[in-house]
């Protein structure tokens, strides 16, 4: 299992634009990969699931991804959050 944590520093933390994003980078993977925010944990697959959570700026959220392509799910994750100001 990999594991990776991100304070988000967006202004409007994930709202609908970098949600959409982030659930198209986790869907290209076979692993399943979830996003922790305030003790729950949604699919990160699921844009009606991460949009759920609420998660604001100066939020600290966990992304873990389990299976086969595991590391290259988070590398990717990691590249989308920086790539649109979401993380630092």
């Amino acid at each position: 299992m990999e594991k990776k944590e991100f304070h988000v520093v967006a202004e409007t933390g994930i709202h609908a634009r970098p949600a959409t994003l982030l659930v198209q980078a986790a869907s290209k993977f076979s692993s399943d990969i979830n996003l922790e925010y305030k003790g729950k944990s949604v699919n990160l697959k699921s844009i009606m699931g991460v949009m759920s959570l609420g998660v604001g700026q100066g939020a600290d959220v966990t992304i873990t991804a389990e299976g086969s392509d595991e590391k290259e799910a988070i590398e990717t994750i990691t590249e989308t959050m920086k790539k649109e100001g979401l993380s630092e």
